[in-house]
């Protein structure tokens, strides 16, 4: 390849990124559309919700209407009893729970702690005990002011929404009364209520008629039970209802260092009932309504951690929501969840569900036997990426965790392992290298022989017929390296979503589940598609590839002159992945390192054991045996024929 190709390709290259800079949307289009997105989204939700804000807004008036009515009347009313009497209106029975303090009451085991909010009757922040936030604080999956949970059906023409009331707070166990924190560790575990009491009269509750949540949490698990208990309601909830409307909308908190890779691994998880995983997209804002569908559960999904609301039947007519965040930092995306629980008015009626609160650890999730591992990005497109993570990887990192190393170590180990089991293909493929050298003065001499274009179709059938009598494959090579793709690509699924290696630190690395950065720009300056830092590992990780490249070259060498372009690329593409692996996690530039660094070692070993004048002699030995036309040989002859090139008997 000439210089002035050489200079080309580079300005290709240098045109790409910059027109890729240039023609991304600014910040200014990329909040426009998002305010699409939020206005699409809004339209929707209002055509879902037409006929409960219809009857919302007649219920405001009609409570107006008797507030006017009690002032006109001159009667003298405080400002309370004027209150309750409005919101008896609005409200019906539940009129008496519209007003109250919230007050918080705490279940803690030895994983999470949970705190339950009387308003609403709702769980109003997890801290996950065990794990950190990437700046060193308590990490919480759940957060008050970030949350908007409840249950909304009719009472009376009525719309009633849980979210809005307070709930009066209950002890299952009588020795635990009173109490404002509950604990439970090992297999222990314990239960708190929240009641939500229909009234009896405009200053009473009644006690025989509420909405009861319990919430049951043992010693030792991330999963919390939550039932819902109707109880003497039959006069209260509407006897057309069919189902209970769950509205469950969240802001993310940011977890991890690098914001842009969480973000890129954030995004809502469903199990369709009875079929498969499925989820909205991690890179753009999405929505979608699934009408008639039934789902078995619906997860908040981050990069490491996830919220997971699971039906004890099912969940109908989902509609899910992703949306990202702009402005502050401290988040990750909006998700929204709404969800119909099919319901029929009785005097006792339960709902049970239950609520994952914890990390994304493939065995921790996998015993729940509802495929929530499959929210871990594990190469579950391709079978064969998932089986290579499932059945090999993961087993062989969480056996070597249980001995706890240092995980620079155990990825370390796991690769000499990888590399010992691909042993066999390494060798052949480095002896199908080793054939193509030695023939290499005979493929120049057909070249000198077949100078001409025109030629190529000759000098192609020569080249066939020398490897054909040569004994030699010249797919053997790259079928090798096609066979190692799938676990190439499997742990490039593998290390940026393993926990394990999360705030797991290995020399200058403090972090391998993100980046490693020994160096940061000065004054917030950033290199589009690069970032703002240097990442060591994906540095060294690069060099390597490149030194690959060239000794690879070496050993293809008559390859790499038939396809000049093709060498260039081959150099081209790892400083493509400098731009792709620096804000990528460092576990999975320093694998690729340790690859790279063993392939050598395997190459000068196998070098070492691989005569080259004995191959040569064998080759020689095998042009003197009889050779059988293989049917791609005869088709090619064939071609040739038609096209009236002379064919050699």
């Amino acid at each position: 390849m000439n210089r002035n190709t050489i200079i080309g390709l580079v300005l290709i290259f240098g045109i790409f990124i910059a027109y890729s800079y240039f023609m991304s949307p600014s910040q200014e289009q990329m909040l426009a559309q998002r305010k699409k997105a939020d206005s699409i989204y809004l339209v929707n939700q209002l055509k879902r919700e037409s006929e409960i804000r219809a009857i919302a807004r007649d219920r405001a008036l009609e409570a107006a209407r008797q507030k006017e009515k009690l002032v006109a009347s001159g009667q003298n009313f405080d400002s309370l009893t004027i209150l309750r009497m409005s919101m008896r209106a609005e409200l019906g029975p539940f009129a008496n729970a519209a007003v109250g303090k919230d007050t918080f009451y705490t279940i803690e085991n030895d994983l999470l702690k949970i705190r339950i909010s009387s308003l609403g009757g709702i769980i109003s922040s997890v801290e996950v005990k065990n794990y950190l936030t990437w700046d060193k604080k308590p990490l919480f999956l759940v957060q008050k002011d970030s949350l908007q949970f409840g249950f909304s059906f009719f009472s009376n023409n009525r719309i009633i929404n849980t979210g809005k009331l307070y709930f009066q707070p209950f002890w299952p166990d009588a020795k635990e009364a009173g109490k404002p924190v509950l604990r439970a560790t090992g297999k222990d575990s314990v239960s708190f209520g929240m009641r939500l009491y229909a009234a009896a009269s405009d200053s009473a509750f009644d006690p025989k008629k509420y909405i009861e949540y319990i919430y049951t949490i043992r010693g030792d698990e991330y999963m919390l039970g939550y039932r819902i208990r109707f109880v003497n309601m039959t006069d209260v909830v509407d006897p057309a209802t069919k189902f209970l409307v769950l509205n469950w909308n969240e802001n993310l908190s940011r977890q991890e260092r690098s914001l842009s890779q969480e973000r890129m691994n954030t995004t809502v998880y469903y199990k369709i009932l009875d079929d498969e995983v499925d989820y909205l997209s991690e890179s753009k804002d999405e929505e979608k309504v699934m009408k008639n569908e039934r789902l078995k559960w619906v997860s908040f999904k981050q990069q490491f951690f996830s919220t997971t609301l699971i039906a004890g039947d099912f969940f109908t007519d989902p509609g899910v929501r992703v949306a990202t965040l702009p402005g502050p930092r401290s988040y990750l995306k909006s998700m929204s969840a709404e969800l119909a629980i099919p319901f029929v008015p009785s005097e006792k009626k339960d709902i049970s569900l239950s609520v994952y609160y914890g990390p994304n650890k493939f065995y921790g999730l996998k015993k729940y036997h509802l495929d929530m591992e499959k929210i871990i990005p594990l190469g579950w497109g391709f079978f064969l990426m998932a089986w290579i993570n499932i059945y090999a990887v993961i087993p062989v990192f969480t056996f070597l965790g249980n001995f706890g190393w240092n995980y620079g170590i155990i990825i370390l180990i796991l690769t000499i392992l990888l590399k010992i089991v691909l042993f066999p293909i390494a060798y052949k493929t480095y002896k199908s290298s080793a054939k193509m050298r030695v023939l290499k003065p005979e493929m120049d001499e057909l070249s000198k022989k077949f100078p001409k274009k025109e030629d190529a179709m000759k000098k192609q059938q020569a080249t066939m017929d020398l490897y054909k009598k040569a004994g030699v494959n010249p797919m053997a090579g790259c079928i090798p390296l096609l066979l190692q793709m799938p676990i190439l690509i499997a742990m490039f699924r593998f290390f940026p979503s393993s926990i394990e290696l999360r705030q797991q630190a290995f020399l200058w690395a403090h972090d391998l589940s993100s980046y490693d950065s020994i160096w940061t720009f000065p004054g917030g300056f950033s290199i589009p598609y690069y970032g703002d830092h240097v990442s060591l590992f994906a540095l060294l990780m690069t060099i390597s590839s490149i030194l690959y490249t060239k000794i690879n070259d070496q050993m293809m060498g008559t390859t790499q002159q038939q396809m000049p372009g093709m060498k260039t690329m081959m150099y081209l593409m790892p400083l493509m992945f400098l731009f792709w692996f620096n804000d990528y996690s460092s576990g999975l530039s320093y694998y690729y390192l340790l690859a790279n660094l063993l392939t050598f070692a395997q190459i000068y070993i196998i070098r070492a054991t691989i005569d080259e004048k004995k191959l040569h002699a064998q080759i020689e030995a095998n042009r003197k045996k009889p050779v059988k036309k293989s049917g791609f040989q005869k088709r090619l002859e064939d071609m040739a024929k038609q096209r009236g090139y002379p064919v050699k008997k």
